[in-house]
């Protein structure tokens, strides 16, 4: 900070200016933290202080220069030691992104009384990486050690891939896979003293799995080791991992977060004090924000930040999009299950799923107990159905549809299908998928907001063709 003569006050008045700002923000927090979560998507940390520092914006600006400027040596030492809040260069952190980041930390973490922190990714698959990798270090200098991890098998083909093929095939990082996520029993023989996480995606894709949370939470947690959820198909609008007793939660805000379709992100979203069996007091206390600072800088897997703003407009209006898309689900699914070309729907509102009840537990629409007619559930938009027949017809009813697109993409505004054996699953192999349920008959299924009328007239458009 330079004096009226142009000399410079020293480092620690950069740092005393960095508590300053730390706790106007935490002040803010605090206010933003005792609103609704509507009031949180929509307002996120921008506030009028915020706006005022960038020209009077009302909406949060896209920042898109690579580097930050200092006005001198000692602050930009304060600034690259971590002391005091900076950006430093796109690469490890952006304005733009900050403001998501701190959106999405308060939207995971609503209604959990829980500190919760976030990182912000160019991909799902990139969170994917930065939240798993830090637990994949050797605890020991034996050269017998032989670390694992278990997970679903009801996972996102990509994560499949990552977990079985980069890191089991190729760095030897054992992959436990679990075929049925409501074993307990079966989730505890794959533990072991060199496991290092549980990973679990709930609900799955395209399966759409579910488990009992809080048990699996005990159990990792029994063993010192932490909980990871993948809650992409979920949302913090329909569920929030967190409140019960997962120590990380990642998405793919390319998904329903951004449903316009305009934006890929991802995010790790951590709460304070995670549980895990690794020696580093700072990874431990703040996961997020250690990623953020080491690891993620030195990988560099950053989000462009217009991006960012794409996903922070489409954040805004989360809760009642997703509320309007799974009652729209919930139309379509009954009609499938009642379809004589359909042999099987699975999706978690329908009474006949076998972890309906389960789900039932976890999944309310956010704030629906202050709407009229009380609390009420839902299952989100994604959905799957078996045709009566086999692959080859299966194509046909993709092909015959005229409005739902064919793409691999899901949690869009507009409905979306695809063959999971021919594209987001095809390369894990048959013996895979038979693991994890995926036959060629089976089409994913993504409800958008159009009226569930013109989607099911669409579906019978195709299946018509078997």
């Amino acid at each position: 900070m330079l004096t009226e003569t142009g000399h410079s006050q020293g480092v620690e008045a950069y740092v005393e200016r960095g508590r300053e700002i730390q706790r106007r923000r935490e002040e803010a927090l605090g206010r933003m933290q005792g609103c609704r979560f509507d009031t949180i998507a929509v307002h996120g940390l921008y506030t009028l202080e915020e706006a005022m520092r960038n020209q009077g914006s009302i909406i949060e600006p896209a920042y898109l220069s690579t580097s930050q400027h200092y006005a001198d040596a000692d602050e930009m030492e304060a600034a690259l030691a971590y002391l005091i809040p900076t950006w430093c260069y796109a690469r490890i952190a952006n304005p733009t992104t900050y403001y998501l980041e701190w959106a999405l930390a308060m939207l995971e973490g609503y209604g959990t009384g829980l500190g919760t922190s976030a990182v912000v990714t160019a991909s799902g698959m990139a969170a994917i990486a930065a939240a798993t990798d830090p637990f994949l270090v050797k605890r020991t200098k034996s050269p017998g050690e032989k670390m694992n991890f278990v997970s679903s098998a009801h996972v996102y083909g990509g994560t499949f891939q990552q977990f079985q093929v980069r890191k089991h095939e190729e760095r030897g990082q054992e992959v436990r896979w679990v075929s049925d996520p409501m074993d307990m029993e079966l989730w505890a023989s794959k533990i072991d003293s060199e496991t290092r996480f549980v990973y679990v995606e709930l609900p799955s894709n395209p399966t759409i799995q579910f488990c009992d949370l809080r048990k699996l939470a005990e159990l990792a947690h029994g063993h010192g080791i932490p909980l990871i959820v993948d809650a992409t198909v979920a949302t913090p609008a329909l569920m929030r991992p967190l409140a019960h007793g997962a120590d990380i939660v990642v998405h793919s805000v390319s998904k329903s977060m951004t449903s316009s379709g305009m934006g890929v992100g991802g995010v790790i979203v951590s709460r304070k004090d995670i549980v895990t069996s690794i020696d580093n007091p700072e990874m431990k206390a703040d996961f997020a924000s250690y990623v953020k600072f080491l690891p993620y800088r030195d990988n560099g897997p950053s989000m462009n930040p217009l991006h960012a703003l794409m996903i922070l407009n489409d954040l805004r209006t989360l809760r009642g999009k997703m509320d309007q898309v799974s009652r729209s689900s919930q139309t379509v699914a009954e009609w499938l299950e009642a379809h004589p070309k359909v042999e099987r729907v699975d999706y978690l509102g329908l009474s006949s799923h076998s972890r309906h009840a389960v789900a039932k537990e976890y999944m309310q629409l956010v704030d629906s107990e202050l709407d009229p007619g009380g609390p009420v559930k839902r299952y989100g938009h994604l959905l799957s159905f078996r045709v009566k027949a086999g692959g080859e017809v299966t194509r046909r009813v993709l092909d015959a549809f005229e409005m739902i697109f064919r793409a691999t993409d899901l949690g869009r505004i507009k409905s979306v299908a695809t063959i999971p054996a021919i594209s987001t699953h095809q390369q894990q192999g048959e013996q895979a998928r038979a693991m994890a349920d995926v036959p060629d008959n089976l089409i994913r299924l993504n409800v958008g907001g159009e009226h569930p009328d013109d989607v099911i007239a669409d579906l019978e458009r195709g299946l018509v063709k078997v």
